[in-house]
């Protein structure tokens, strides 16, 4: 029996194997990390894709440069330093430091540096690898921030529920009347520190307005008497967004505690007069009356000022304060767009 012929159309010529330099120049051009070679006197030999979008300069504007055209001027002995080491033919691991862009820029960086090798063995140059880190740092000092602004916090809260108590076993008729008291303030307390935690995800950073009076009443609630109003406030309402809502949150619970501690919240008979005015932005009046004397606070800030400082900076805002006789006065101003940010 005859086999059937089969019709045979030749193949694409297969492609030939790269070499493995080739293979290797392939890794270095297409690596998420910048990978930079050195000469040992320090010029950049070669330059990949991840570097150019980095620091900024294409390859032929790196090429042939020495490598302190990306080092800041106040770190150029960090670099002596390790062309030192990669000389006497030690690896530098995972160092974090910071290296300039083409435009000037600083970015946080980690970097490996490992010498290189002819066939006899002497080292001709270094090459690096160098991973942006700016993101993984910003998320480090962030929470951070948030570690010791939640422990000012509690140490705050435990300060006005300190407070509440002393101030209301003078007044309350009973132990019922006193606990029944005390357990709807640090109910408001509660729904206060809530609003004032910082969102934690964008979707919480809705943008949906949000009313300032209704955050003011949130947070003043539980420092008010049924039958005398301890904070009063007038003017006018502004919207915010949930961004704006949350530093404004914390300001006014620091504005409300400091006063619970030194000013006019830390006596029986003391009150505060606030005035909201809508003037191109947030203007608000803070008038504490009938507390302590109290004077302009000599030596540094604590941390409750710093936290207070950095915020308002965030909102391209200012804060004044006149130290009265009669009490704290203040004058606290944000803009606009920084109300209504997202």
């Amino acid at each position: 029996m005859v086999p059937p012929l089969v019709n045979v159309q030749p193949g694409p010529p297969a492609a030939a194997p790269l070499s493995a330099e080739a293979w290797l120049a392939a890794i270095v051009e297409n690596s998420d990390d910048a990978i930079i070679s050195k000469s040992v006197d320090g010029i950049i030999t070669s330059w990949n894709k991840s570097a150019e979008q980095l620091f900024g300069f294409v390859a032929s504007e790196a090429i042939d440069q020495p490598i302190t055209i990306i080092v800041p001027p106040h770190l150029l002995e960090e670099e002596d330093t390790i062309i030192s080491s990669i000389r006497a033919g030690e690896r530098i691991e995972h160092f974090e430091t910071v290296r300039r862009r083409k435009d000037g820029t600083l970015v946080d960086v980690s970097l490996t540096a490992s010498p290189v090798r002819d066939k006899n063995g002497t080292i001709i140059g270094a090459s690096k690898i160098v991973r942006d880190i700016s993101e993984r740092k910003r998320l480090v000092e962030r929470q951070d921030l948030l570690l010791r602004e939640m422990n000012h916090r509690v140490k705050n809260l435990f300060a006005v529920v300190n407070s509440l108590v002393s101030m209301r076993e003078k007044t309350a008729t009973s132990v019922s009347a006193l606990a029944d008291d005390l357990r709807g303030r640090i109910r408001a307390l509660a729904a206060a520190h809530s609003l004032t935690m910082p969102a934690t995800d964008s979707a919480s950073q809705s943008s949906v307005l949000v009313s300032l009076f209704a955050l003011i009443q949130a947070i003043f609630t539980a420092h008010q008497d049924k039958d005398n109003e301890r904070i009063v406030v007038r003017g006018s309402d502004i919207q915010v967004s949930a961004s704006a809502l949350t530093s404004l949150a914390m300001l006014f619970h620091e504005f409300v505690t400091n006063s619970i501690k030194y000013g006019a919240l830390s006596t029986i008979a003391g009150h505060i007069e606030v005035e909201i005015k809508n003037e191109d932005g947030l203007l608000l009046e803070w008038v504490e009356i009938g507390g302590p004397r109290i004077h302009m606070p000599a030596g540094p800030s604590g941390f409750g000022s710093r936290l207070e400082r950095l915020t308002i900076e965030s909102m391209n805002g200012s804060i004044s304060r006149d130290w009265k006789p009669e009490g704290l006065s203040l004058a606290l101003r944000i803009p606009s767009q920084s109300l209504l940010a997202k």
